[in-house]
């Protein structure tokens, strides 16, 4: 059996910096180990081939794959993710920093308004910040095996919403609608991404408020 565009599969991989031993990225324990990444709930990963769920060249690589074999990818930066744009590297004033009570120190990776830096230089007045991606520029490789195709549709919600909400919602089917639980404050943010349900799994998105809710992160 082959992978089409728009089978929901579950896949395991691990990502590297090519020509190096550098792990970026793994759902593979042994493999997250190893790197000693900190990767917290390790598992594979469900998603919908074609869709864009991984970069690009990792994406496109997964049709016409089979079930149970090994693959490797190499990925040029363009199709990973992306090329260094040096407009992205921006001085900020080292009292924003010392604001959030931070010390920033050349080769330092921070979360800065929700968007992770790498800090270049720093003096008392000002800080050189690179807002690129840790990982433009670079070209990765990938080596992964597809375990199975997923054909159940609450996996397949589950899946999709994980991937774009980080987070799952009780949900109920009733033909070609999802509705989600959700509370108040959510329902902007999830209506948001009622074209990508729509798109992936040819349904609409309908919502139910509530007015609390256990769900898992």
């Amino acid at each position: 059996m082959t992978i089409n565009k728009n089978d929901f599969i579950e896949i395991e991989f691990t990502g590297k910096i090519s020509n190096t031993d550098e792990i970026f990225d793994t759902n593979i324990k042994a493999d997250a180990e190893k790197a000693e990444l900190d990767i917290k709930n390790i598992k594979p990963f469900v998603l919908s081939a074609g869709h864009k769920m991984l970069p690009d060249g990792f994406d496109e690589d997964i049709v016409g794959k089979e079930l149970e074999k090994n693959y490797t990818v190499d990925i040029k930066p363009e199709k990973a993710f992306g090329k260094r744009n040096p407009q992205m590297v921006r001085m900020i004033p080292t009292k924003h920093f010392h604001e959030q009570k931070i010390n920033p120190e050349r080769g330092m990776q921070l979360s800065l308004d929700g968007q992770l830096v790498k800090i270049l230089s720093s003096d008392k007045g000002r800080t050189l910040v690179d807002f690129n991606n840790p990982l433009a520029g670079k070209e990765v490789t990938y080596t992964y095996k597809i375990n199975k195709v997923v054909t159940n549709q609450k996996e397949k919600i589950d899946a999709l919403q994980d991937f774009l909400f980080r987070r799952i919602f009780d949900f109920d089917i009733n033909e070609k609608t999802v509705t989600f639980k959700v509370e108040k404050q959510f329902e902007p943010f999830v209506k948001m991404f009622a074209p990508k349900f729509k798109e992936i799994l040819d349904l609409e998105i309908d919502l139910e408020i509530i007015e609390s809710t256990t769900q898992s992160q």
